[in-house]
């Protein structure tokens, strides 16, 4: 199946008008947009270049929604050959006093690319507000794919296309915390981000990984602003990991950019992001 991200910014620029000619207990809303670099839980999938990247989500007044999320890919983050990551979400959300609960699964595709490197992951997400202040947590498990096994023991085998496992299947454990707070009369949100991930240490099929060093941490701390009397947002985000040159040298050359055994993609850097939602 070939699916080109041109596709979704059409699907997500079509959709305002979609949404007038849904049914009332339905909610349409999206966001298109262009960022400097596309870090997943810190580690680069873009190979430190730019993506272009798109949603749209369908809520139904019952608590129940579907989801879909694009964008492009390079270097370690393709995949087994694909340039874009396509993701299928359901859930579920519902608020309980002044906490809000979000349930459901994420399926990570890999249009173009093979079928063992898409993964299932179920999640659950608590949110609440503290004054001015926006808080959330939430555990994400994918229980044993092949997908998250242990092919390749090293970046040796995988540059030398010999599976040390084939066939092998993993888990893998992300916890993460969000909090962001609004700046009154500004425009301006504050950020801040840290996960946790617990999976493989070493490669999947195709030199591919969701914890490519075992475990990590990864986060975030940044700045959005709200260009008054538009759907535009600026943010501006650090993004580092505790991943260093020691711990990946074991994956290089595939956890590198450019795939050529030099240049971390899990290094401290700057992403710079433009977004238009709907």
């Amino acid at each position: 199946m070939k699916i080109r991200i041109a596709a979704i910014a059409a699907l997500a620029l079509a959709a305002p008008a979609f949404a007038q000619e849904e049914s009332k207990p339905f909610t349409v809303s999206g966001s298109v947009g262009l960022v400097s670099d596309y870090r997943f839980r810190g580690v680069s999938q873009s190979d430190r270049n730019l993506a272009v990247q798109g949603g749209i989500t369908i809520a139904h007044e019952s608590g129940l929604y579907v989801s879909t999320w694009g964008s492009n890919l390079a270097g370690w983050g393709t995949f087994g050959g694909a340039n874009m990551e396509l993701d299928i979400v359901a859930g579920y959300k519902a608020t309980f006093d002044a906490v809000t609960v979000d349930a459901g699964v994420t399926w990570f595709m890999y249009p173009s690319g093979f079928d063992n490197t898409d993964f299932f992951e179920p999640y659950v997400k608590l949110s609440t507000t503290v004054g001015p202040v926006s808080l959330l947590g939430g555990v994400a498990y994918a229980p044993k794919q092949e997908a998250l096994g242990n092919w390749y023991l090293n970046g040796t085998s995988a540059a030398n296309g010999v599976y040390d496992v084939p066939g092998d299947k993993n888990d893998n454990l992300y916890i993460w915390g969000d909090v962001s707070s609004g700046i009154p009369d500004t425009g301006l949100t504050l950020k801040a981000h840290l996960g946790y991930s617990n999976g493989n240490k070493g490669l999947g099929p195709f030199a591919t990984s969701v914890a490519p060093t075992g475990e990590y941490v990864d986060w975030l701390a940044g700045i959005d602003y709200a260009i008054g009397g538009t759907p535009l947002t600026v943010g501006v985000a650090y993004i580092d990991t505790n991943i260093t040159k020691k711990e990946s040298a074991y994956l290089a050359p595939s956890f590198t950019r450019g795939q050529d055994g030099t240049g971390t993609i899990a290094g401290a850097t700057v992403v710079v992001s433009l977004t238009a939602a709907f």
